[in-house]
Parts: C-alpha cells; structure tokens; sequence
C-alpha cells in the first residue's frame, strides 16, 4: 500500500494494476478521445475528434475534424459510432449522459454547414443533444468573432445545462455577459453559460482579469451555485491574489451568476487546475499540476508534478498532495470510483517515483486513490512515441476505462493506424 506523508508526497510503493486491453481506433490520420462517461446500463461512452474519414470511421466524406461518439456496452461491445460536424474544424471535448437516457456533447467548431447552422467567428461553443442511440435531436452554437472553445458541460438540478469554456473578450469587444460588466476584460477569459433544457440562454457571464485565464472544469454546488476552475496569469479586475507565473485559479458563482470568492492556488512557477470533483464530505477535489516547489506546493518531485487539492466549501485550502517522479507528470482529470475512491487520469515521462516505467517520451497515466489522497494502484501506458491520457472512469464491476491518444505502435500499444490515435485502456 501507499502511504502519505505529512509534507505532502505520496510515498508509494507503486502498486501496479494488470492491462486487460489496450485498444487504438482511427484512420490513416488524426484521432483522439478527449472524454468518457458511465451510463446506466452499465456501459460507457467516449467523446473525442476524428479527421479520418476511412479505417474505423465508416460515416465521414472528408478529412475534416469532427466530433466523435462511441458508445460501449456493459460486456465492452460497441454498440454504434456516429461522427458530429461541419466541413470545418470541429472538436469534442466533453461528453455527459442527460436525465433522459441521451447525452450532450459540447466541444468547438468553426464550422456552418453540416450538423451546424451557423459559426459567428474563429471557433464557438457547439453543443448538441443526442438520443440514446446517437441520433442528433438539437444543436447550438455560441460565440463571437474570437476563438471562443467550450471545455465543459453538466445538467443542472433544474433540468438545464451549464457551460464552461473560453471566451475570446477581445474580439468580442466585451460582449459576452448577459448585464453590463463593470469592467472590461482583455484576452481570455472563463465564460460561462447557463441554458434551459432546450439550449436558450437564461444568462451568460465571464470572469477573469487582463491576461490569459483558461477554465477547464466546473460543477454544480449544493446551493445550486457552481464552482469552475482553470489556470490565470491576471492579477487584477476579478482576481485578487496572484501567486506566481500561473495559478489554480478557483471562482464559486452563485445560480445567477455573480461572484461568491475567488482564490488562486500554487507557487511562483506555472500551476494549472483541470478539473474538480465533489468528495462526499461536503468539500472538493481539484486536479491539474504544478511546475512550483513552494507557497502553498510542499513538494515537487521533478520537472513537473500532477497535483492534488483539498478545498472547503468556503474555498479553504485543506491538504494538497503531488504525485509524478523526476521528469515531466501532467494531471487531466477527476472522477469518482467506487467505495469513495477516485480516479485519476494524466500523462508522465517519468520511470521512477510513482511510476514503475517509461516506455517512450510521454505515457497514458492514471491513478485510484482513497479518499485521503493515498495511492490504490497506478498504471502508464505507452509505447516509444506520445500517449495521452485525458480522461478515466470506474465502472460499476471496479474496470477502469481511460481514453486518450496516441501515436505509438509498441510497447503495450499494438497498433497504430494514423498519425494519431483514440486510446481507450481496459484494467480492472
């Protein structure tokens, strides 16, 4: 077993968990999977994009990227994939399943034809809602002239749906909130959307100060207001206290979306939070990493760690913890697993510390961890070229799914059949 130490490292034997699969999907050119849900019939479902339009990819004319869904059954069958688009750029980065059986993905595009009705500049936010079987049922565009990315989507209490992504506040001009903002932005900033079950805007609002403040994450809170995380380099307009190059940057909204407390999180180097979770006690987990060996970072393990937080309700840091060895180790996600675990999902070129090996220059990385931060058993993935992991999940029967990319055909992968391809590994 692991056991954590008071400084913060996670001192770990590296309990190393057994692959049942390793599987690559695509074309001949660029695939990847950006996102993975539990649904309930006891299966899973990915999100990712697609640029190939033969291999595994079977309802493509182009070599343009779109939004790709497939959806698995509880015995790991596929049941159906169906791509999503336009012929422009269009990209899927979160995938859930709804009240109702179905799923909302959400993602960007620049793109006006096809699946899409219309793209008001560089990139929007595209949202669709699918039925269970994939089939479009709606879609919606949100944007302005900028690049302006959607990152991630959750169905709220009431039925509706809330946003978080990027808002290019430049090229919008300031456009963007729902009210007069009291101060002009520049840059990027977090933007966040609340929509009714049909996709119209109730209210929109961006946060954030004169540089680059990215979200990544959000959920909603029990007094129905929402908690979106990310990384910022600003230090003045909404954000208050800047650490160092770039921040955990933590903002708690209300339902209507005015500010409650914002906090920054980190050391003096680069530090970035990607996603949260409720951890069942009331208070929260935030993961991303971190380049920093101080202020609030009690240990860093090499070029770069994952990096784990404890925060209160109130925004209150409560314990934080790395995990990663000497080189570079990046954390992408949170999920809940079963029996008050969670998984952990990232990348490393490390081969020592938490990590048992490397097989080539950046490894698909995930983690169970209990509910103190303290390793349950850990597995990388790769072959000699980069893999990714963005995204795992524990089902129902204790199997881990992780969906990534990569560009590998050794190692533990078999088989590559582009440029890049959409990773999903098996373990239980």
């Amino acid at each position: 077993m692991a056991c954590s130490s008071d400084n913060g490292i996670v001192d770990s034997t590296n309990p190393d968990t057994s692959i049942t699969t390793v599987l690559t999907l695509g074309g001949s050119k660029n695939e990847s999977g950006q996102s993975v849900v539990k649904t309930t019939d006891g299966g899973y479902a990915i999100l990712g994009f697609s640029q190939s339009a033969d291999g595994d990819i079977t309802d493509k004319l182009n070599e343009s990227y779109d939004f790709w869904v497939l959806k698995y059954s509880a015995t790991h069958s596929l049941q159906w994939s169906k791509t999503y688009g336009g012929s422009g750029d269009d990209r899927g980065e979160k995938i859930i399943q709804t009240q109702d059986g179905g799923f909302v993905i959400l993602g960007y595009s620049d793109s006006a034809d096809g699946d899409l009705t219309d793209n008001a500049g560089a990139q929007d936010y595209w949202l669709a809602k699918l039925d269970s079987n994939g089939n479009l049922l709606w879609q919606k565009s949100f944007g302005y002239l900028g690049a302006d990315r959607g990152k991630s989507v959750l169905e709220t209490t009431d039925g509706g749906y809330f946003l978080t992504g990027i808002l290019d506040v430049t090229a919008s001009g300031g456009a963007g909130n729902t009210r007069d903002a009291s101060s002009r932005h520049a840059g990027g900033d977090y933007w966040a959307l609340k929509l009714d079950s049909q996709g119209t805007i109730d209210w929109s609002k961006y946060y954030g100060g004169s540089f680059t403040d990215t979200p990544f994450d959000a959920i909603e809170t029990a007094d129905s207001g929402y908690i979106i995380v990310g990384s910022s380099d600003s230090d003045d307009v909404d954000i208050a206290n800047n650490i160092g190059d770039y921040d955990f940057w933590v903002v708690k909204i209300s339902n209507s979306g005015a500010i409650i407390w914002e906090k920054n999180f980190g050391g003096t180097q680069i530090d970035e939070a990607r996603g949260i979770i409720n951890s069942a006690d009331g208070n929260f987990l935030i993961i991303g990493d971190t380049r920093s060996n101080d202020i609030q970072v009690s240990n860093n393990l090499g070029a770069a760690d994952l990096w784990l937080i404890k925060i209160s309700s109130e925004g209150n840091l409560l314990w934080e913890k790395t995990y990663g060895g000497s080189n570079f180790d990046v954390g992408r996600s949170i999920s809940k697993g079963n029996k008050n675990t969670f998984i952990l999902s990232g990348s490393s070129r490390s081969a020592n510390g938490n990590l048992n090996s490397n097989k080539g220059q950046n490894d698909a990385w995930f983690l169970k961890i209990d509910a103190n931060g303290t390793v349950i058993k850990q597995k990388s993935v790769g072959g000699s070229a980069i893999d990714y992991c963005y995204n795992a999940i524990e089902l129902n029967d204790d199997t881990i799914i992780a969906v990534g990319e990569s560009s590998s055909s050794d190692g533990d992968i078999l088989e590559n059949k582009g440029f890049s391809d959409l990773l999903i590994i098996k373990t239980k």
